[in-house]
């Protein structure tokens, strides 16, 4: 079927089931951001390969509602589906409900199937929808019947990491948890999330591209503590492990019963990274607790064993890059290079690297106008030619076993343009202004995000994503709970965070500019007015200096980048030999 075909066949099964509007979220049973083939519905349903939007079908319209991150890639490949681009006025805001309430009416029903939807996303359609006398039924599938050869779960093998290179036991682990769970008077907690299930349990897997994870729920009790996974992910030495860590293990599709015959006492449920069904499946007489999973928490402050693997990985990945970008230098003239070609090319440079497990996310190779969409990722279709002139966009992270990388780079091809040079020294300048940022301690991701755009919007310009994310230690490249946006999201920067600091500029069928770092958040000083932090910036990979405007900046802000190339090479060049090194030293001078 295409997809005009697909979504003839869900209206079809609407209208046999009473259903007046269906809701199909970019999600799978486990809340995850990147998904399994298995649950990419909305790429089989509309053709939309993003990692973020919902698709909502009427008898009459169908649409997806994401971010300004995907306007332009959607608008392409939604062409012919039937469906239309619907833009987000604010991330991730579930304002496709509101749409609902104004299409519906009194009697009319939404339905959308629980396994794929967050309870967060479930309470906000029925608290949106239901006041108004519309049914909301959050558990059916109309995919499965329709979906031909739907692609089965993953089956690789999952492996344990040891103390050596986590720093911390699970069974310390489960004990921090438990602990939390204490103080809050709860008995029973279910970790659905697989970031937070590889974290705690000290597990690592091949479920997921690009991040090293495996499908499984984890339910710690009073009285036991069960990971439910696939049978044969584990060896039997891996079970007995676990088993002496306090896990036991069981069947993965046991999970749902197991929480379904809880019944009584209290039960933590975290209402962003559990689907509907779990939640809806508690017993009445079990009290749900709606927190923010402790160890999504705990996760996120590095021990100091990470950090310092962390550190190693950054040396290795900065290696890598710096192969790269010498490379690129010299083959761009050749007229033989493509997007997708110099994507595969820096993919082999990390994995010549020892530990290298995998890329972190599909490389985004942006050149000229593609560079000025945020997530892009080259198709044979889209598949640019590199010339010796233009903007290059890199953004492009690898996955070791010390460590997760994420950095972005751009670099000149040839005859760039004034403003192109303006462009880019601001979102420069923003970048050593967060990096360069110190703050009190209990401060916010959003202060952090507006130091960062300040001297952007200076010049009255701005970008529409946020400016950071946290990162994982050989886990998903976005990781929570932190983030440096604008959203006023009451989480604090803590001691041993990672996080990115990215902020960019993008002018639509031209190029696209983001310059982005890792950093640490650490422990400045206390004194007289309270205790202070700043950031240690992990990444190493020189800064194109070629591309300055040196008039936009001030002496602190040329300082910095100086200081930056030169600790780059200092690093570095041991790694490397003789020409790289000679090639590198010339792109750290000083300026």
């Amino acid at each position: 079927m295409n997809h005009i075909e697909k979504l003839a066949s869900i209206r079809e099964q609407m209208k046999e089931k009473g259903v007046d509007a269906y809701i199909i979220p970019s999600s799978d049973p486990h809340i995850s951001e990147y998904l399994p083939d298995r649950y990419k519905c909305i790429a089989w349903t509309s053709g939309f390969t993003g990692s973020a939007g919902t698709l909502v079908i009427t008898a009459d319209f169908a649409g997806l509602w994401t971010d300004s991150r995907y306007f332009v890639q959607a608008g392409e490949q939604l062409e012919g589906t039937g469906f239309e681009l619907v833009k987000l006025q604010v991330q991730g805001k579930p304002e496709y409900a509101t749409w609902l309430a104004k299409q519906l009416k009194e009697g009319d029903t939404v339905a959308f199937d629980g396994n794929l939807a967050a309870v967060a996303v479930a309470q906000a359609v029925q608290q949106e929808l239901q006041p108004l006398g519309i049914h909301v039924n959050g558990h059916l599938d109309l995919l499965d019947p329709i979906w031909e050869n739907r692609p089965a779960l993953p089956l690789e093998k999952a492996y344990l990491l040891d103390e050596k290179t986590t720093g911390q036991s699970t069974a310390s682990k489960i004990e921090a948890v438990k602990a939390k769970l204490k103080d809050k008077r709860v008995d029973n907690h279910l970790v659905s999330s697989l970031d937070d299930l590889a974290w705690l349990l000290n597990i690592r897997g091949n479920d997921v591209h690009c991040n090293p994870v495996v499908l499984g729920f984890f339910l710690i009790q009073a009285d036991k503590n069960t990971l439910f996974i696939a049978d044969g992910k584990l060896s039997n030495e891996e079970v007995a492990s676990l088993n002496a860590s306090g896990v036991q293990v069981e069947d993965y599709e046991k999970a749902f019963d197991a929480v379904k015959s809880i019944s009584n006492g209290r039960i933590l449920l975290d209402t962003k990274r559990t689907c509907f069904a779990f939640y809806d499946a508690v017993a009445d007489g079990v009290e749900i607790v709606e927190e923010t999973n402790p160890s999504t928490n705990l996760k996120t402050v590095k021990n100091g064993v990470e950090i310092e693997h962390t550190r190693n990985a950054m040396v290795k990945d900065g290696v890598a890059l710096t192969k790269f970008f010498k490379w690129l230098e010299e083959e761009v003239g050749k007229g033989e290079l493509t997007e997708i070609s110099i994507a595969e090319k820096l993919q082999g440079f990390r994995a010549e690297n020892d530990g290298f497990v995998d890329i972190s996310f599909d490389t985004i190779a942006g050149y000229l106008e593609h560079g000025a969409l945020p997530h892009y990722k080259a198709t044979e279709e889209s598949n640019a030619t590199l010339k010796p002139e233009g903007l290059l966009l890199v953004d492009s992270g690898g996955q070791y076993k010390d460590g997760t990388t994420d950095i972005t780079r751009v670099v000149s091809l040839g005859n760039i343009k004034a403003e192109e040079k303006t462009d880019y020294t601001l979102v420069l300048k923003g970048t050593i202004e967060g990096s360069q940022a110190i703050f009190p301690k209990g401060t916010r991701g959003y202060s952090i995000d507006a130091i960062t755009r300040r001297p952007i919007w200076e010049q009255l310009r701005n970008y529409g994503h946020g400016t950071g994310h946290g990162v994982g230690f050989f886990l998903n490249v976005h990781e929570g709970p932190q983030v440096f946006n604008m959203a006023a999201i009451d989480i604090l920067i803590e001691e041993g965070m990672i996080t990115s600091i990215e902020p960019g500029l993008y002018r639509e069928g031209q190029y696209g500019i983001r310059i982005e770092n890792l950093v640490l958040s650490k422990a400045v000083e206390s004194n007289y007015f309270g205790d202070f932090m700043d950031f240690e910036t992990l990444t190493i990979c020189y800064i194109a200096t070629d591309l300055v405007d040196k008039t936009l900046l001030d002496e602190k802000h040329i300082d910095w980048l100086n200081r930056y190339n030169a600790w780059v090479f200092e690093k570095l060049s041991p790694k490397l030999d003789e020409e790289h090194a000679a090639w590198l030293k010339e792109k750290t001078l000083a300026i």
